[in-house]
């Protein structure tokens, strides 16, 4: 990690993106001279643990806010959360996961997805969600005392076990189950087209805006849809006013928090903003340079984090608060010009950079230097570890139905407070239905085995990848991984296993070993049931009437596989 310069904090941002400008601005951010900041020395003391403000935005891109080379740059001003870079701490090679599903599960659980069987998107209507034996970080810092808050999406499950209120959280308020756009099916405006019985049964699977404490009924407090509606009172109200319901109950909460000083508080707030379709609120139509529905969305994101911070400091709860910001998963390419902006190659639903890198920054007084940046490997898994460590709690070794549990989370405190380097080395990809990861980097190097979204495109290709996202096959290389330097070229353009003035072919030996280690812990800790459906390609009949042929000979005590005698 770094320092910037001790400058006035609006000079200091200035003086960053000068020095990020251009095409190989990550590759210098990433070759930045390790310096160890300068933190206050009064540490927390021995007993004494912070409150927790834990923001998750949705899909908001790498490139989107001021910190990243975006804000006035890219017509959509942020200044707040440019305060809060200044702040505390900017992290440029920390992940998420390629979609909203498991990188909400990674957060929560600090587990990779497949662990938990959350490693896709499910409709509404189809239940399931969370399994009920998982810790989430609301489950873990409640049994270590501290008030847990639950408020906006969630995207984890719809049956009653899987809720916030079933999963360690005191309170939730204004859980939203869904994507934002899943609120616009049942809606003809929307979808003219669609047949009456499938109308009625979204409208009837649909759940809306939900409320209740630990162990009590849930109350649906509105309906939700894609329209410019605001009216609670009839039941409905629309997209475009979530976040404003998100951002009163987190200030609610807070002023009730603040009342009681001596119980530390967890609270996690997940603003809706900036999944598509992104309808900003009526007061921030317009208001960004571009004027367009993404960038006023980001305005409004900004401005409501902002009321947050504000809030801690008129209630003087911001002294002995960490505050972390980030986000579920990389910019959604596929649904551009609604969408975040990313740098890297690939989108949200690939194992490239751009499904998984995301924006991410955290403050913390007197124990975070101001004007940090940190170059070292984390992610939204090792918020589990990290917030466990701040509350002075150890990780459980069994899981809540009392089986033994492994988690993959690296304590993050070493970092925030520059007392030393994360201890991960190591960072893993997945799609939807993988159980060895479809990418991995280890240190430097990044390794691809699925290339899925790269619609065929060239190793070396000057190009980022066509938007296929989810759409793109899975297809895997053979033998050996595509091997990238992200330090060298985080765009992923350059192949160098063999194609450079030297081949590279020992590096492989790192991510053999690393993925080796995380295969071996499947074995005492296996996956989870998957929690949603998924399409992972066609049934065919001959595929029918093998299964069906195993079944018969095993059900006769035998079975022996044709091989093929030629003509």
């Amino acid at each position: 990690m770094y320092r910037l310069p001790d400058v006035p904090r609006r000079s200091a941002l200035a003086w960053a993106r000068n020095l990020l400008l251009g095409t190989a601005m990550v590759a210098a951010i990433h070759g930045a001279a390790a310096v160890t900041p300068a933190v206050a020395e009064d540490q927390t003391a021995e007993g004494s643990r912070p409150n927790i403000l834990l923001i998750v935005s949705d899909d908001t891109g790498w490139g989107d806010l001021g910190p990243y080379l975006g804000g006035d740059a890219r017509g959509m001003p942020t200044p707040n959360f440019d305060e809060l870079a200044s702040e505390g701490m900017l992290f440029t090679n920390f992940y998420g996961q390629p979609s909203c599903t498991p990188g909400r599960a990674a957060i929560q659980t600090g587990r990779i997805p497949n662990r938990s069987g959350m490693t896709t998107v499910a409709f509404q209507g189809q239940g399931g969600g969370l399994p009920a034996a998982e810790w989430t970080l609301g489950s873990v810092l409640n049994e270590a005392g501290y008030k847990t808050y639950f408020t906006g999406k969630w995207h984890l499950g719809e049956s009653d076990y899987a809720l916030p209120n079933a999963q360690g959280y005191d309170v939730m308020k204004y859980a939203f189950l869904y994507h934002l756009n899943a609120y616009t099916y049942a809606d003809p405006k929307w979808f003219p087209a669609m047949s009456d019985e499938v109308r009625d049964m979204f409208a009837k699977v649909t759940k809306g805006a939900l409320s209740g404490n630990a162990g009590e009924a849930v109350t649906q407090d509105f309906m939700v849809n894609g329209e410019y509606v605001n009216t609670p009172e009839q039941g409905m109200v629309g997209i475009p006013f979530l976040d404003e319901y998100v951002e009163s109950a987190a200030i609610e909460f807070l002023e009730d928090a603040a009342k009681d000083p001596n119980t530390p508080f967890f609270i996690n707030v997940n603003f809706m903003k900036n999944h598509q379709p992104n309808m900003p609120h009526p007061d921030f139509e317009g208001k960004s340079i571009s004027k367009t529905p993404y960038a006023d969305s980001v305005v409004e994101l900004d401005t409501r984090i902002g009321n947050l911070l504000d809030k801690l400091d008129e209630l003087g709860l911001a002294e002995n608060t960490l505050v972390f910001f980030t986000v579920d998963n990389g910019a959604w390419q596929d649904v551009y010009p609604d969408a975040g902006y990313t740098p890297f190659r690939g989108t949200k639903g690939t194992v490239r950079e751009g499904g998984s890198r995301v924006p991410t920054m955290v403050r913390w007084p007197g124990q975070i230097a101001e004007g940090v940046v940190s170059n070292d490997i984390v992610g939204g898994l090792d918020l589990m570890a990290t917030f466990a460590a701040l509350a002075g709690t150890d990780l459980p070794t069994e899981d809540r139905a009392g089986e033994p549990i492994i988690f993959d989370s690296y304590d993050m405190t070493p970092v925030l407070t520059g007392t030393g380097e994360s201890e991960r080395k190591a960072w893993f990809y997945f799609t939807e239905n993988e159980l060895s990861p479809g990418a991995a980097r280890v240190g430097p190097f990044k390794y691809v085995f699925n290339l899925r979204g790269d619609d065929g495109a060239q190793t070396g290709g000057l190009a980022v990848d066509t938007n296929l996202g989810w759409k793109g096959a899975e297809s895997y290389v053979a033998t050996v991984p595509q091997v990238f330097n992200l330090l060298d070229d985080p765009q992923e353009r350059y192949d160098i296993f063999m194609t450079t003035f030297t081949e590279t072919t020992w590096s492989l030996v790192l991510a053999d070993q690393a993925i080796q280690n995380l295969m071996k812990t499947y074995v005492q800790y296996p996956p989870r049931k998957l929690q949603s459906d998924g399409y992972a390609g066609p049934i065919t009949l001959t595929d029918y009437e093998r299964y069906q042929f195993v079944r018969d000979a095993l059900a006769k005590g035998g079975i022996s596989l044709g091989l093929p005698t030629g003509n």
